[in-house]
């Protein structure tokens, strides 16, 4: 259990609202443009997919933030 403070924790929200906002605009800049034209219901099914996405490395992340290791 951390007994100090460490940088790591707002370096770490810092660096995860970056990559989310970089994310974002990719999707929003890349994607979009390619998937106007699908069915609302196929465009849907895209952006929740995109949406669940950033999350497969967040668990790995929060634990850095934590406990500075990546596992």
């Amino acid at each position: 259990m951390r007994t100090e403070p460490t940088l790591r924790i707002p370096l770490g929200i810092l660096a995860l609202l970056v990559v989310l906002v970089v994310y974002g605009l990719l999707v929003a800049n890349l994607v979009a443009p390619l998937i106007e034209s699908w069915p609302t219901l196929a465009k849907t099914v895209v952006y929740l997919v995109l949406g669940v996405i950033w999350l497969l490395p967040l668990r790995r992340f929060l634990i850095w933030m934590e406990t500075g290791r990546w596992s």
